[in-house]
């Protein structure tokens, strides 16, 4: 693990207004927060984001910091959080005041859900035209499911994706299988960060703001990816085949004398060199395997060949030869053993970034490396209404009396009184 310091990056000078929760919305904006936008996270008042409650596990810092789950922590960092009750007239006005200086506003309410409150994109866009209002919605704003709720889980479903995941039909847990993470809500996070980033550059040419509306189902089908071409060209729906892949021949886990391996080979000629290093030449010189499309014809007497042939060797040794030959492949790991891998190492993925408190706390970089405008961890996340105080008094221009009247109508919330952070500004 790295200690990184602290720089400017690509999109240092741009205000991000992130009115969502959860995941999909939080990713997004924690994207551009990475990449060097101000970041100003509304919650609700007592209990903050849902995920704040998401645990165990949680962490607390010994020393009187809020104790935070991991969950939030995953997807919150680069963010000042601010308590706005924006269900009465004054907190809403608050909102409304912040977007008319903001350039993006981020939010994953139910359709329509902001309108009463005057905080939607036409009620934003009439006091700033050049905002741009990202909408995060399960099925988007038309349609016939329009108003209906959408959770990760759900659009797995609905999408198509848990009928391609797990074992194959016939084979113990055969059943249909949500991905181990939710990867949905991620995905559309990140349609979510790419389109404001599209976004912001046709308002850099053209000083014009726009509407991006995103929706989980429409992300669920875009992330079918080859298998949703394969359906529409093909007219066949992709059924379960457990970790073979549909197009591609040998491509999957096989188990080896002492464990598993995944074996991914890409093309032909990595196919005859695998086939060479298991002493089983005769493989790539028959015609039925010689090509990739003969081999997904006939794909379960080639992996019965081929399972047969490892049953000898150990993993590590076959991944270290794999290796010495070009040919893709590598073992299992679980979650700890991938942290623990000298490759994850040797490229600094996990870092430590310390709270006021002087305590440090591991997080996954972003991952794209940047040589002139690298990404950064600026700020960990925060406590809930940490930086309250802190944007109505420097955002606003709000003097020490409004700030009071407002606290003790609870329209607003801070923390800053009883604990200690470091109160870092964009």
């Amino acid at each position: 693990m790295v200690k990184r310091g602290q720089t400017q990056g690509a999109l240092s000078g741009i205000k991000i207004l992130d009115l969502s929760r959860v995941l999909a919305g939080p990713w997004a904006t924690q994207i551009l927060g990475d990449l060097g936008a101000g970041v100003i996270k509304v919650e609700q008042p007592n209990k903050g984001d849902d995920t704040r409650a998401w645990g165990p596990p949680y962490f607390d810092d010994g020393h009187g910091g809020e104790r935070q789950s991991a969950y939030f922590m995953a997807c919150n960092r680069n963010k000042k959080s601010i308590v706005v009750d924006f269900s009465k007239p004054e907190g809403a006005e608050i909102i409304r005041k912040l977007a008319s200086s903001v350039d993006v506003v981020v939010e994953n309410f139910k359709v329509g859900g902001l309108k009463k409150f005057g905080l939607d994109e036409a009620s934003l866009r009439a006091i700033n035209p050049n905002l741009i209002y990202c909408s995060i919605t399960g099925f988007g704003p038309t349609g016939p499911y329009a108003h209906r709720g959408g959770y990760d889980l759900l659009m797995q479903a609905m999408g198509g994706l848990m009928s391609l995941t797990g074992p194959a039909a016939g084979q113990p847990g055969s059943e249909p299988t949500k991905v181990g993470v939710p990867v949905i809500d991620l995905f559309t996070g990140l349609y979510a960060a790419v389109s404001i980033l599209a976004a912001l550059h046709h308002r850099t040419r053209t000083g014009e703001g726009q509407l991006i509306d995103c929706a989980l189902l429409d992300t669920a089908l875009a992330i079918l990816a080859n298998q949703g071409m394969n359906y529409l060209l093909g007219g066949t729906a992709p059924q379960r085949k457990g970790n073979a892949h549909p197009n591609v021949v040998p491509y999957r886990n096989f188990e080896t004398a002492d464990g598993e391996v995944i074996v991914a080979v890409g093309n032909d000629g990595q196919f005859i060199k695998f086939c060479q290093l298991l002493g089983r030449a005769d493989l790539a010189e028959n015609p039925r395997y010689a090509a990739n499309s003969m081999r997904v014809l006939n794909r379960v007497e080639l992996e019965m060949e081929i399972s047969d042939a490892l049953l000898s060797w150990r993993r590590d040794d076959l991944v270290r030869r794999m290796s010495e030959r070009g040919v893709p492949g590598g073992p299992i790991n679980r979650v700890d053993q991938a942290f623990a891998d000298p490759q994850v190492k040797a490229r600094h993925v996990v870092e430590l970034h310390s709270n006021a408190n002087g305590v440090d706390i591991p997080f996954t970089r972003y991952p794209s490396l940047l040589s002139a405008t690298p990404a950064k961890i600026r700020t960990v996340p925060p406590a809930l209404g940490e930086h309250t105080h802190d944007v109505l008094r420097d955002w606003l221009k709000l003097g020490p009396a409004e700030i009071k009247d407002l606290e003790e109508q609870s329209v607003i919330q801070d923390r800053m009184a009883n604990m200690q952070f470091d109160r870092k500004v964009f």
